[in-house]
């Protein structure tokens, strides 16, 4: 299995890392939206194409820069993908679940909050779902290593971990076939309860009111997945 990851962000940059599969990204290899037809063919070689670029300007009201990334983008490399026979693998965002229920599962409607951002990624989603023949969905969200903020949120309750945490996470699920929508993720925490692990002198903050207080998920698909892949492995 060849696999390509696009994007070498703090997510996608950490999956390469980790595995030393091949990349491409706008700085090193002049690829944007708008020429997508110009460098597509440079994924032909491989099996499976990870999607790692986005917009994730939250709270900017920049209609088209969302559009283009997190939505249109998507539709092209579901197009290419299914057209060669490949798998696409896209990265989600846990921020879908903020206005539904609490320990939120895949099957649970996801909702927008008046946000370009949000809209565009939960339109990418339903359209992998409808459209796209192989694909796997991971939504998460992922922290730097180790904390480098002063304060940190204990009002904010999450299922994201540090990004060598979920990039491994990720990873695993890529290696070993998962198929379909994910939520990826460990166990619930605040923010500051996640800081302190790597940052003892981190000190209590309140988040702004415009952040959204619990983003929690279910993650046991995927916990179960993976603990059935690992029950298989010869002892």
């Amino acid at each position: 299995m060849k696999v390509l990851v696009l994007g070498k962000g703090k997510l996608g940059g950490e999956i390469v890392k980790q595995t030393g599969w091949d990349y491409l990204c706008r700085a090193e290899h002049e690829i944007t939206i708008d020429n997508f037809d110009e460098w597509k063919n440079r994924m032909d070689e491989y099996d499976v194409v990870v999607n790692c670029i986005a917009n994730t300007d939250t709270y900017s009201d920049n209609k088209e820069k969302h559009w283009k990334a997190n939505y249109e983008l998507v539709t092209f490399l579901a197009e290419y993908c299914d057209d060669n026979r490949k798998k696409l693998v896209h990265i989600s965002t846990d921020y879908l679940y903020q206005k539904s229920v609490e320990d939120a599962k895949e099957e649970d409607e996801p909702l927008f909050d008046h946000s370009w951002y949000l809209m565009t990624k939960l339109l990418a989603d339903e359209y992998l779902k409808e459209h796209a023949k192989n694909y796997l969905i991971c939504r998460l969200s992922h922290k730097p290593h180790p904390f480098p903020y002063e304060s940190a949120w204990v009002d904010i309750v999450t299922n994201a971990d540090y990004t060598p945490v979920i990039a491994g996470l990720v990873i695993e699920l890529i290696k070993n076939g998962a198929e379909g929508l994910y939520n990826v993720g460990t166990e619930r925490k605040t923010i500051y309860e996640l800081a302190q692990r790597t940052n003892k002198s981190v000190l209590k903050s309140i988040a702004p009111p415009h952040i959204p207080k619990n983003v929690t998920m279910n993650i046991s698909k995927m916990e179960n997945f993976l603990k059935q892949v690992t029950e298989q492995i010869p002892s």
